[in-house]
């Protein structure tokens, strides 16, 4: 099982994820504050971290970019703000998941084995993948372009994946939704463009098409 960090001040809350998903298995550290939730990132091996947003000192977005600045591992927000442009900030920041307070321990542990399933297994079959001058490696988890290494979450991986593999045909909006994020994301199509514009960000190329009102497609022709 992967150990876990859960970015908690409200103490109770925190007990309580740290207890459920040490019985769900899980190894669990906690943190009380941004500071400290930096400091136990930066001195352990964790495979996901559970961050929520109003925290002391620095708080959870700011937590966020500084994970974002070396490391892909998973994050899900946690977070009671649940104004649509407060999630949409999540997202462009490049968090994996955005869970709003309250919620239910199940959905919780639901969405913590998704996120983790997909950065361990989503890749089982093992396979390189190329378009043009962009390679991923789907057992290893690695995309790089003209060469050069690009650093991509979990579902900017996925998504890179879904356009190569789907090449030459439109993807709605809503079929990205459904083929990324599934069950895992209940909200606004907007989150696919944020994702979209990562990806044109740090592939540094112009393979991505808008097709206008519709969705995003790749070129058939290499």
């Amino acid at each position: 099982m992967k150990k876990v960090l859960v970015v908690e001040d409200q103490t109770d809350i925190q007990e309580i994820i740290k207890a459920f998903l040490q019985d769900a298995g899980y190894t669990v550290e906690t943190a009380g504050d941004g500071l400290e939730g930096i400091e136990k990132f930066n001195s352990g091996d964790y495979g996901l971290v559970l961050l929520d947003v109003l925290l002391p000192k620095i708080d959870g977005f700011a937590v966020c970019e500084f994970i974002r600045k070396d490391s892909s591992v998973p994050i899900i927000i946690l977070t009671a703000l649940d104004d649509e442009q407060q999630q949409l900030k999540g997202f462009e920041l490049m968090a994996d998941d955005y869970i709003t307070k309250p919620f239910s321990l199940d959905i919780l542990l639901k969405r913590v084995q998704a996120v983790l399933r997909r950065s361990e297994t989503g890749n089982v079959n093992g396979k390189i993948i190329t378009y043009k001058n962009i390679k991923l490696d789907k057992n290893a988890f690695k995309a790089e372009t003209a060469g050069r290494p690009v650093e991509l979450t979990i579902k900017e991986f996925e998504l890179l994946e879904l356009l190569i593999e789907n090449k030459g045909h439109v993807l709605t909006r809503d079929t990205i939704l459904d083929r990324v994020w599934g069950y895992d994301y209940f909200g606004d199509t907007r989150v696919v463009d944020t994702h979209i514009k990562n990806l044109r960000h740090k592939l540094d190329v112009d393979y991505i098409k808008t097709v206008r009102k519709v969705g995003y497609t790749l070129e058939s022709s290499l």
